[in-house]
């Protein structure tokens, strides 16, 4: 009989053929759903701005269009300084009650702005002929798109700032 000591039942045991589960890794899933995820809050973000308020859609669009680089200035330093006081906030153990409600109206917004930017894009592509539905549909395109790549997730970033910015700037102004 052969005895195993430590060492060599250590081995036997990390390099056996089959431990009984398997685990897929698959880099398609979570890209994939984050792309599907991006282009449908873009549709349905989208399309209830265009039903509720389609002039302030299109101001918006305007505005993000007409300075997209002090929209983006604005909206990176609006997140930042919403994130670093819902940080603060959340430290402070008291805060939870109050950051736990800004961080859903940010997200609100920055998902408000995303979906405004997409469209000012779409609609530049487009054109303002064509109906909402075409430019709805080419802004999801466009944000599912972007959230496929990881350079494409960087410029999805700065373009829902852009829109965040151009949002909280005519909200705060």
């Amino acid at each position: 009989m052969i005895g195993l000591d430590g060492p060599t039942l250590a081995v036997a045991v990390i390099t056996q053929v089959d431990p009984g589960t398997e685990i897929e890794i698959g880099t398609t899933d979570g890209l994939l759903g984050g792309a599907l995820g991006a282009a449908l809050t873009t549709l349905v973000v989208g399309a209830i701005l265009i039903a509720i308020a389609p002039d302030y859609t299109e101001r918006m669009m305007d505005d993000a269009l007409a300075d997209p680089f002090g929209s983006f200035l604005y909206g990176i330093a609006s997140l930042l300084g919403i994130g670093l006081l819902t940080l603060l906030l959340v430290f402070t153990i008291v805060g939870i009650v109050v950051a736990i409600p800004l961080f859903l109206l940010a997200y609100l917004v920055w998902a408000i702005g995303g979906a405004i930017a997409y469209l000012a894009i779409a609609d530049r592509l487009v054109g303002r002929n064509d109906e909402w539905v075409t430019r709805l549909l080419v802004a999801a395109a466009i944000s599912g798109a972007l959230a496929v790549t990881g350079v494409g997730g960087i410029l999805a970033i700065c373009i829902g700032a852009a829109g965040f910015g151009a949002v909280l700037r005519n909200a705060l102004e």
